[in-house]
């Protein structure tokens, strides 16, 4: 089992940075690919970035490439999204999320925090 819990949200203007953290519990971490997605009002969740379990290999979406970066830390337990250049359409409620293996999609991870508002003007 793990759980996770997001942080670092807010409220940003238009060119700002944020952070976000992913504080996870259970050892499992360690061992699972983690995974960002974000979810707009009414529209779907997307993918955002994710990291192999050693933080070996990083898939990102087009919209964030060159902007987000994602790290993790396995001794902390803890994943990153570094987030520069935001723009208001990067507004949204963002979500860690857990699995077996790397994925830009989210049916394949098993675990979810409840997520944090990013919300950018302009």
């Amino acid at each position: 089992q793990v759980q996770l819990v997001e942080s670092g949200g807010g409220l940003v203007q238009a060119g700002d940075s944020l952070r976000l953290s992913c504080a996870a519990s259970g050892r499992s971490f360690s061992s699972a690919a983690m995974g960002w997605f974000r979810q707009a009002p009414g529209k779907e969740r997307e993918f955002v970035a994710a990291i192999s379990f050693r933080g070996g290999s990083i898939y990102y979406a087009d919209s964030v490439k060159g902007r987000f970066t994602i790290s993790r830390d396995n001794a902390k337990n803890t994943g990153y999204l570094q987030m520069n250049s935001l723009k208001p359409e990067d507004t949204a409620v963002y979500y860690c999320a857990a699995g077996g293996g790397l994925s830009r999609n989210d049916y394949e991870y098993w675990y979810w925090g409840q997520g944090t508002q990013v919300t950018v003007s302009s």
